[in-house]
């Protein structure tokens, strides 16, 4: 039987020429099932649009930024139902039969639950409160690989170009149509973030960065901070 949907898997990539064929391969079941995968590049200058073309439906170039590139992947996706994937996460297995239930209810949106890559207790840890903390907001991050009816997703114009929190800031729009479909099935994100740059570390940048953001500080001034925070860590 055919899936009750079509799917466009949008994934944003620059200078991911390390991994970009990992991610894509691990993709090919929903390929081959006829749904689409849509790359799109912001101008990378290594192999990554080179390794991706052979493993995805189109790739297109856009503007640097992920909230713009969503959008871009989103105007040249066919699909009615969008899943915008980060280049380091991993879909279940199971993930059509997963939507296929989202589908069937009557909810315009939804995301996933998170896991971390690794097997130090604290990155279990650190999904819990995540996963946690969504299901009380309503709101989720990109590493919980948000998906959305087309039809949804243009009435609300998509992701407002801001260079930071743009994940969130869909979220808390969709949430005024309703909550969102919990899928408990994880995804997988690569743990080198909170690897590379201390896992406390990461905690409290992250969580400092959203309470600004709710207090009204704009994307551009957390996105600073967000830079210098991860350029000082890695010296």
């Amino acid at each position: 039987m055919p899936d009750p949907f079509s799917l466009s898997v949008i994934v944003p990539v620059w200078m991911e020429a390390a991994g970009v064929t990992d991610t894509l391969r691990a993709l090919q079941p929903i390929r081959a099932r006829g749904h689409e995968v849509v790359v799109v590049d912001a101008g990378s200058t290594d192999r990554t649009v080179e390794l991706a073309r052979p493993l995805c439906d189109r790739v297109i170039v856009s503007e640097k930024g992920r909230a713009l590139q969503m959008n871009a992947g989103a105007a040249a996706a066919k699909g009615d139902l969008l899943l915008f994937l980060h280049a380091d996460t991993r879909l279940p297995a199971n993930t059509l039969e997963q939507l296929a239930s989202f589908v069937h209810s009557n909810r315009p949106w939804g995301r996933f639950d998170v896991r971390l890559s690794g097997e130090r207790p604290l990155f279990r840890v650190i999904a819990w409160f995540m996963n946690q903390r969504s299901r009380l907001t309503g709101i989720c991050t990109g590493d919980q690989t948000m998906f959305v009816r087309r039809d949804a997703f243009e009435a609300l114009g998509g992701f407002k170009p801001i260079p930071l929190m743009e994940d969130v800031e869909f979220s808390r729009r969709l949430c005024l149509v309703s909550r969102p479909f919990c899928i408990k099935e994880p995804v997988v994100t690569d743990s080198r973030r909170w690897q590379t740059h201390g896992a406390w570390r990461t905690i409290f940048l992250m969580w400092q960065l959203r309470w600004r953001y709710w207090r009204g500080e704009s994307p551009e001034s957390l996105a600073q901070i967000y830079r210098s925070d991860v350029r000082n860590a890695s010296k």
